[in-house]
């Protein structure tokens, strides 16, 4: 593999990840039209009616194990829409972002076969611990604890995602997943009143429908077909660094130096965690497209 063709690889790579945080950033904006619970209901619901219209699922034949792993990334999905807007609606983006990454890392670990794979998620919580402050009073605490609850919804993610896969290819078993996660957060949020969601609204909401997941799904895919899969995972693990940056320019919120240790401390136990053996789950989950789209 050709140095430029590596170089190239790398630079769709994180266009990907920087094309995922502008989506979830535009979503964020929506917090004060519609609050967190409206703005993750409109993200999910404009990302299943996109892709049932382009994968048109009635078109294939889904096993049993098919539907049933679906549904529950599906549950997944829309769990880690609801908190992670109600953390941003509290926290920096870059600190939901890098909370939220210790479901992922604590996946790795607990697939690990060795005890020291619980470094990695050690060092990601000391990074929260200097994104958070919580010696200062200034965390604010529920906000940190919806981050914890997303988290915990992204592991599940990560193991229902393999599931997925094992059942489906590509994009569509997210044919499956979507609708599921946006009747979820239906029947729990309720779509926003009909005088808050406007006609702009809609069109924005299904613009970051297209910026997540489908551009990210073919940036990955050009991307793989030009990288090694653990150089691709390894790439993957800046995505807490990307959310950071996109909080302080899209969103004028500030960055300290704890806050850029705390993120780099997260971002280096990603990369561990990837890098070490028997960590099979993390590395497949952040190197195949149409796998890894946290619908944040």
């Amino acid at each position: 593999m050709s140095t430029a063709t590596s170089r190239d690889g790398a630079l769709l790579a994180l266009a990907s990840m920087f094309t995922i945080q502008i989506g979830v950033a535009g979503s964020v904006r929506f917090l004060d039209d519609l609050g967190p619970l409206g703005a993750a209901w409109l993200r999910l619901t404009c990302a299943a009616l996109l892709i049932v219209a382009i994968v048109r699922p009635w078109r294939y034949t889904y096993s049993a194990a098919a539907l049933r792993a679906g549904a529950l990334l599906g549950v997944a999905s829309a769990g880690m829409a609801i908190f992670f807007m109600s953390a941003a609606d509290r926290l920096p983006l870059g600190t939901a972002g890098a909370i939220e990454f210790l479901g992922p890392l604590t996946v790795a670990a607990l697939t690990g076969r060795r005890r020291a794979a619980w470094v990695w998620p050690a060092v990601a919580g000391a990074g929260v611990l200097l994104l958070t402050r919580p010696w200062t009073g200034a965390p604010d605490l529920l906000g940190v604890v919806f981050a914890l609850l997303s988290a915990v919804c992204y592991a599940g993610y990560i193991v229902f995602t393999e599931r997925v896969g094992d059942e489906s290819h590509g994009i569509k078993g997210l044919a499956v997943s979507m609708p599921v996660a946006a009747l979820v957060i239906t029947l729990v949020a309720g779509p926003p009143p009909l005088g808050e969601l406007t006609w702009s609204l809609a069109v924005t909401g299904f613009a970051l429908a297209v910026l997540v997941p489908f551009l990210p799904f073919l940036l990955e895919l050009l991307a793989l077909r030009r990288l090694p899969t653990a150089a691709f995972s390894t790439l993957m693990c800046l995505e807490p660094a990307f959310a950071l940056l996109a909080g302080l320019v899209l969103l004028g919120q500030g960055a300290g130096l704890n806050d850029l240790a705390g993120v780099a401390a997260v971002v280096v136990a990603g990369i561990g965690a990837v890098r070490a053996p028997s960590c099979d789950h993390i590395d497949d989950s952040l190197s195949s497209p149409g796998k890894r789209f946290p619908p944040a």
